[in-house]
């Protein structure tokens, strides 16, 4: 074909979900990818030996079970399987037992003694709503709720400080560096506003659907995207990168599952001057520096309980961590990161041949550094399995500069697509009610750097879609 409906530049989990929210409106859709392999973030490849097949971004998605768009498909029928290991999460601590994130809120509870009650407290209501408040947090932020007291009881607690909420709620060890670690995923140091956000819904999201894995690789939920969007008749071209608007082929409307700043350079032009100075003031985040481990055998954990999970936070106390990210906010390399771990061979036999395993995990660091964090995050490691560089058969290792070379949209390794303070969660990219439309003529974003932000779950690439079905194609809402 030489023109289509819409062209969607970039395959993420976003640009997909855009593809086939407007494919199944009836529209003709291509998708452009620069890569050989399809995924951005979400793609799995031998990055060590022959064999062992590695996660090159993310591994483990509590908002990839949770997302109302990926409920709404058939992934299933195109190959997508979601494992649940038996323990969500497992954060160990030095010199006493280890904080655990189970199904149950009550077995959670009381694990976290003395803070049991007061846990189940502050998250029981929380899950009891949570299908009301998923749609809500998962869209725009700037939005009329459609269950506006189930958001208050959210927001009330979701917009304090991490540290607040800690120091008010939780008077045991365990309890504080559970929510801390919850917390870091924000990639925002912790004393900051709305930093509690993002740490209750990862711990509501273990209650409610787990932490799953998909087997054979986050290269599935890819897939099984990609299968759909053919079976609805999209058109979808691999090692075909674009320098510029101008070579697409003909389309009414243009989305981009990019950062702000590679749009730019391929749409500048067709953008008014003072959008792309409002863009061009977009700031990114921390980076990541990351380490994949073919392994012998297991990983010779201390606590049982770290071999019935595939995620494990491994940062210690809470007061750790807390130091830990403020510093890597403001540009300082932290000797004992905190570091995120996977182990998904344990539960998918897919990833390593008989009786081998794979390790995966990261630690953030200042955006585009480029030192090497191997030993420090290998040390966090054998402080809880003593022994685990015995078991190491090969390693890749990818800095700040190494990641946005994989996938361009990782500017200076930051993998969420943008800083998640409070003013970027307002204005992301920029202030608007309709985020995802650009100020240029029917050109839409449709990635991370939309809300509702970082993660495998799609609905930026939804909304993003829904805005041109109103602007673009003059279609309402789909029913499907």
């Amino acid at each position: 074909m030489t023109s289509f409906d819409a062209v969607i530049v970039g395959s993420g989990p976003n640009g997909l979900s855009a593809a086939i929210v407007l494919a199944q409106a009836g529209l003709s859709v291509l998708v452009r990818e620069a890569n050989s392999t399809l995924g951005g973030g979400a793609r799995t490849l031998e990055l060590t030996l022959p064999g062992f097949h590695h996660d090159i971004g993310s591994a483990v998605h509590p908002l990839g079970a949770a997302s109302p768009f990926f409920r709404s498909l058939p992934l299933e029928e195109h190959g997508l399987e979601w494992l649940q290991p038996p323990l969500p999460l497992v954060h160990p601590l030095d010199g006493m037992p280890p904080a655990v994130l189970q199904r149950g809120i009550d077995a959670t509870a009381t694990n976290l003694s003395p803070d049991g009650e007061v846990y189940r407290r502050l998250i029981e209501p929380l899950v009891a709503a949570w299908e009301d408040i998923v749609p809500e947090i998962l869209a725009p932020l700037l939005h009329i709720p459609d269950h506006p007291f189930s958001m208050a009881k959210f927001g009330l607690r979701a917009l304090l400080p991490c540290t607040l909420l800690n120091r008010l709620a939780f008077k045991g060890e365990r309890a504080k560096a559970l929510f801390a670690g919850m917390s870091s995923h924000s990639i925002v140091p912790l004393d900051k506003p709305a930093t509690s956000a993002i740490g209750l819904v990862m711990t509501m999201a273990g209650h409610a659907v787990g932490w799953p894995i998909p087997r054979g690789g986050s290269q599935q939920i890819t897939n099984a995207l990609a299968s759909y969007l053919r079976s609805l008749g999209g058109v979808i071209e691999t090692e075909a990168p674009v320098h510029s608007i101008d070579e697409l082929p003909s389309s009414r409307a243009v989305l981009f599952d990019l950062s702000p700043r590679q749009m730019v350079r391929i749409a500048g032009k067709h953008l008014p001057a003072s959008y792309v100075k409002r863009l061009n003031h977009f700031v990114y985040g921390p980076g990541i520096f990351k380490v994949d481990w073919a392994l012998s055998e297991p990983v010779p954990w201390t606590d049982p309980e770290s071999q019935q999970t595939a995620t494990l936070h491994l940062g210690g106390t809470a007061t750790e961590i807390v130091s830990g990210e403020h510093d890597i906010w403001h540009g300082k390399v932290n000797t004992k990161p905190f570091v995120l771990f996977a182990q998904q061979s344990l539960f998918d036999a897919t990833r390593a041949p008989r009786g081998k395993h794979t390790g995966w995990a990261y630690c953030h660091v200042p955006n585009g550094s480029t030192v090497d964090m191997t030993d420090a995050i290998e040390s966090q490691v054998e402080r809880f399995a003593p022994g685990f560089r015995d078991v190491i058969l090969a390693r890749s290792t990818k800095n700040t500069a190494q990641m946005e070379l994989s996938n361009a949209n990782l500017i200076g390794g930051d993998i969420g697509g943008g800083a998640n303070n409070l003013a970027q969660l307002m204005m992301r990219p920029v202030l608007s009610l309709d985020p995802y439309r650009t100020a240029g003529k029917d050109i839409y974003l449709c990635s991370s750097s939309t809300p509702p932000g970082g993660g495998v779950h799609g609905m930026c690439g939804y909304h993003a879609a829904y805005s041109a079905l109103r602007n673009t194609f003059r279609i309402g809402k789909l029913t499907t």
